[in-house]
């Protein structure tokens, strides 16, 4: 692979439209990029999606993980609209209620056949952050609850359901965002506890879902000063990503950040700085950080400037094919046409 396709693995793009126009096909044929986050917009109907879908495949040279946030509750990207077919899942505060693991393995496993019969193939779900504070409006509904063993066995067993029906789960938003009252769309969170404490409380279920082989995990937009000494995001944060969560947590999976476009980063941050601090801080694939063709100049000349090691790059591509062509069945047939 050529350095840009590399590159171009670890980004996932986005698009404002429900047509599959030629500025969206010229994207994915020139760039081929490693993802496509569906939002609202992209969704009109049954016949609409699966078309929008296929196409986008079509165009890739390289099966592109097409992703949504379909958590359930108030975060359904896809829901019942014209003719789309699918369930109406309840929040995930309701599921944690009913400390009922089978009724979480079941909500996965339904999400995942929505998702599996229009070619979505990874979802930003679950949610294991626990809910620990009642200032959190972010994480009322959308966490299973405040017992971190609770939220740890309820996001292992929608994530099972998940992978049953071929889709890949990303656990999110690490390293939490329990003790925190404000939105990181729009601001930056302060958690204000040391590793130690983190460990006690926050980290509990990432672990737990480390030690139930974890394939990816999203990281938040949140500080946590008392470990890091500044500000510093965790989604920007080697400390917290490669020393906290690869290197003492074990994670070997695909770190993806959560979306680089947001208020809490562009307030404080250049697009090059956040893309090229993400990528330092250890993370795999880079979730709308803007321009394609421009996030992959910008890494480009920070490599040729070494303010990026093309290690980085090469060691995130590799990470996000072996997931793509080794853990899904769709990238499995895939892998098995073009090598047979």
């Amino acid at each position: 692979m050529t350095l840009e396709e590399k590159i171009a693995q670890m980004i996932v793009i986005y698009y404002i439209s429900d047509e599959y126009d030629n500025l969206l096909s010229n994207v994915i044929q020139n760039v081929n990029p490693g993802g496509f986050i569906l939002l609202k917009e992209n969704i009109t109907n049954n016949n609409q999606l699966l078309e929008f879908i296929r196409k986008m495949q079509e165009d890739s040279k390289i099966p592109m993980f097409i992703t949504i946030d379909q958590e359930g509750g108030t975060v359904q990207r896809l829901h019942k609209k014209n003719d789309i077919k699918v369930e109406t899942i309840p929040d995930m505060k309701t599921i944690g209620d009913t400390k009922d693991y089978n009724k979480a393995y079941e909500i996965g496993k339904q999400i995942g056949k929505d998702l599996y019969k229009y070619g979505i193939n990874m979802n930003f779900a679950p949610v294991i952050d626990i809910y620990s504070n009642s200032d959190n409006t972010l994480m009322e509904t959308r966490s299973f609850g405040n017992n971190p063993d609770i939220v740890s066995n309820m996001g292992i067993e929608v994530a099972r359901g998940l992978i049953e029906e071929q889709i890949i789960p990303v656990y999110k938003h690490f390293p939490g965002h329990e003790d925190t009252s404000v939105d990181s769309h729009y601001d930056l969170p302060i958690l204000n506890k040391t590793y130690d404490e983190l460990l006690d409380f926050e980290l509990i279920p990432f672990i737990k879902a480390i030690e139930n082989d974890a394939k990816a995990i999203m990281v938040g937009h949140i500080a946590t000063p008392k470990i890091t000494n500044d500000n510093t995001p965790a989604s920007l944060s080697k400390i917290m990503i490669t020393d906290i969560l690869r290197e003492r947590l074990g994670f070997d999976g695909i770190v993806i950040t959560d979306a680089l476009n947001m208020v809490s980063l562009t307030k404080n941050y250049t697009q090059k700085e956040i893309i090229i601090k993400a990528i330092n801080a250890g993370a795999n694939m880079l979730l709308m950080p803007g321009s394609s063709k421009q996030t992959i100049s910008i890494i480009k000349e920070a490599i040729e400037q070494k303010e990026i090691e093309e290690k980085l790059i090469t060691n995130s591509a590799k990470k996000i094919l072996e997931l793509k062509f080794s853990n899904n069945a769709y990238f499995e047939d895939y892998y098995k046409k073009t090598n047979s």
